[in-house]
């Protein structure tokens, strides 16, 4: 998500009309829900859009279940078509269970606004990660975006292949696999988040207008903006680009060499902010093929590279067939690179490319979880690179 609307290094700005965010030390209540007690402790981004996220406490929970959460708090639907739709989408992310998936809670209307309840992964995002790389002039190793790509294709494979009561297949693809959308948890889990824009071939489904990307379009794949019919193998080429950033530290495609938008191209409008513009990524996915691709990955190693090809094949028959196909594939590559690569090395390593990185945070713009995993200050994140490195 955009996070315009937030200084570098600073706090959060309200939106207009909006109740100022909660600063340390003074929780604001939000609402309760069923007699548990829900307090906004940090806003953690906003969104030009409107959209706010606040990380928040749950008192009064049975059991004594952790308390930190995720609250989402989203612009009012315009009309009831969009409220329904915003329904379906949220339905539809509570039928996702799955550890590599951030679970979806509740949704709760409050003061006008639909409030998405979810659950809170206490880590950094990949595009802090990216971010922290850059900060500190190389990226993560190809062992830990090999371990990511496997637990991402992993949680993609799941939400592919999901049915409904009556086993049906409920088609669900997430359509926005990005950077800012994945968090490595402070024990090395990986977490797929926003499942919001997720298109299921579900019946009761409503259908986005022909000519509305939903999503980040910085990741989409060719044929969503051709907006020809979509399968699982387009989260797969958006896996695809997001293991390209993570492993290199540069996005795939250079919007500043894009060519002149060509007379005829369909006319197209994001329903959010993309990080990189609509027009240009129209023109260059137009004309992408195997040579971009190899630009981008000539200095990785020739079996990463091998995997990155098929998986970013312009046509979606040459891609590899499921998301389980392409986990199998990092799972092997990652087991002749680094036997016994898990939880425990991708916690090391995020802890050391944050500490590395964490020089140059004044100089470079860090992703929306901050350059430091939620809840930790600079001598907390010293101690946690010293304990990993034990």
């Amino acid at each position: 998500m955009s996070t315009s609307t937030t200084s570098s290094g600073g706090s959060p700005r309200s939106a207009p009309g909006r109740p100022p965010p909660p600063v340390p030390g003074s929780p604001r209540f939000l609402f309760s829900i069923e007699g548990v007690r829900y307090e906004a402790i940090r806003e953690l981004m906003v969104t030009p859009s409107g959209e706010s996220v606040l990380l928040a406490h749950r008192h009064g929970l049975e059991g004594g279940l952790p308390g930190l959460c995720v609250v989402r708090r989203l612009p009012s639907p315009s009309t009831s078509l969009r409220r329904k739709r915003l329904v379906e989408e949220i339905k539809l992310a509570f039928r996702l269970n799955h550890p590599g998936i951030a679970q979806v809670f509740q949704l709760k209307s409050h003061q006008g606004d639909p409030h998405v309840i979810m659950e809170y992964v206490p880590g950094p995002s990949l595009e802090t990660l990216v971010s922290a790389g850059v900060a500190r002039c190389q990226p993560v190793s190809e062992s830990f975006a090999l371990y990511v790509g496997t637990e991402l294709a992993e949680a993609l494979h799941h939400a592919h292949t999901l049915t409904d009561e009556e086993g049906k297949g409920l088609g669900i693809i997430h359509r926005d696999v990005s950077p800012r959308h994945v968090f490595v948890g402070t024990h090395g889990g990986v977490k797929l988040t926003n499942f919001g824009v997720a298109f299921s071939l579900m019946a009761f489904r409503m259908v986005s207008p022909e000519s509305l990307v939903r999503g980040d379009v910085a990741y989409a794949s060719p044929e969503y903006m051709e907006r020809m019919p979509l399968t699982p193998r387009s989260d797969i080429f958006s896996l695809g680009v997001l293991l390209v950033e993570l492993l290199t530290g540069t996005h795939l495609f250079d919007v500043q060499d894009a060519p002149r938008e060509p007379a005829g191209m369909r006319p197209l409008h994001s329903e959010t902010f993309p990080s990189l513009p609509l027009p240009q990524m129209q023109v260059l996915l137009s004309r992408f093929g195997p040579a971009d691709v190899e630009r981008a990955v000539a200095t990785l190693a020739p079996d990463v590279k091998s995997l990155l090809h098929m998986a970013l094949r312009v046509n979606p028959e040459e891609r590899f067939a499921t998301a389980a196909d392409l986990r199998d594939a990092l799972r092997a590559v990652l087991a002749q690179r680094s036997p016994g690569y898990g939880r425990q090395e991708a916690s090391g390593e995020v802890a050391r490319v944050l500490a590395e990185g964490s020089g140059m945070r004044d100089v470079v713009e860090f992703g929306e979880a901050g350059l430091f995993p939620e809840g930790l200050d600079a001598h907390e994140l010293e101690a946690l690179v010293k304990k990993n490195k034990k």
